[in-house]
């Protein structure tokens, strides 16, 4: 049945829903940070015996989309992913501010590897799972780019799914992927509280560890060197760029977790080559 469709027709609709989803993560980006910090200071307020502050109202659905600059509520006609923003000339309608070009790169950025995981895998289970992969990466590169957090409610929801996955032995057997989430997580704290012991710093968080251990989930043992070489590698050397080009001091906090997605996109698609194409130099 589903080989009778038209090929045209699937990667359109594919590019239209994906337009969707890049709107949707906009949305988690902006205000998932947001809502954790008020249910934060909520729990703080009740633990210390504090005046209650007056209920966050926003969430991922209320209010509506509404501009960053005037607060004005942005109509269904003008909140058409990456055309309104075209046709507006990046500008709000009702106070004409610029708007963020980050807003149609995301949907841009989500459509073009959403298309592009469906050339890689076809209409397959592997693509069935690589798309909420490749969707919560981008949530969390640029929430943690932004606040320097990965929340848990992504990157558990993403061990969790690559475990589901790996039930039907997808990307690695299911007693592999538990085994290699667990050594993630526990490696990269180890080697962390190892660090803190003798420099006295903290170098990574806890949801760096959690987002580490979902990519065991997912692949295996065997990527997991790779990806933590090639994000550390990575973040090396644009770390080192930017203290430079910003002229700021060794001490300034970098997010890892980026990387991190990078390298997790990066071996969803291109792993097992690159390891391949390594191991033939032994």
């Amino acid at each position: 049945m589903i080989n009778q469709i038209p090929l045209w027709f699937i990667y359109s609709f594919l590019i239209v829903f994906s337009l969707a989803v890049g709107s949707l993560l906009n949305v988690i980006i902006y205000r998932l940070p947001l809502m954790l910090q008020a249910q934060w200071q909520a729990d703080c307020e009740c633990l210390l015996h504090l005046p209650q502050s007056p209920p966050n109202i926003i969430n991922l659905f209320l209010p509506r989309s509404f501009c960053p600059s005037c607060k004005t509520m942005i109509s269904s006609l003008h909140n058409i992913p990456l055309l309104s923003y075209l046709f507006l000339q990046g500008k709000c309608a009702a106070c004409h501010q610029k708007i963020s070009p980050r807003y149609p790169l995301i949907e841009a950025l989500t459509t073009c590897l959403s298309v592009y995981a469906l050339w890689h895998f076809g209409l397959t289970l592997h693509l069935a799972f690589a798309l909420p992969f490749i969707w919560l990466l981008i949530a969390l590169f640029f929430i943690d780019y932004d606040q320097q957090l990965l929340p848990d409610s992504l990157t558990l929801g993403l061990l969790w799914l690559g475990l589901i996955a790996n039930t039907l032995q997808l990307f690695t057997t299911l007693s592999n992927a538990v085994l290699s989430a667990a050594a993630a997580y526990t490696a990269l704290w180890f080697f962390i509280q190892l660090y803190y012991l003798i420099s006295g710093k903290k170098g990574m968080g806890n949801g760096d560890f959690k987002l580490f251990a979902a990519f065991g989930a997912w692949f295996g043992w065997v990527m997991l060197p790779f990806i933590l070489l090639f994000a550390s590698l990575c973040g090396a050397i644009i770390g080192t760029i930017y203290l430079k080009t910003k002229q700021k001091n060794k001490e300034t906090p970098i997010a890892f977790g980026p990387f991190l997605c990078v390298t997790g996109v990066v071996a969803l698609f291109w792993g097992k080559p690159i390891i391949h194409w390594y191991l033939g130099f032994f």
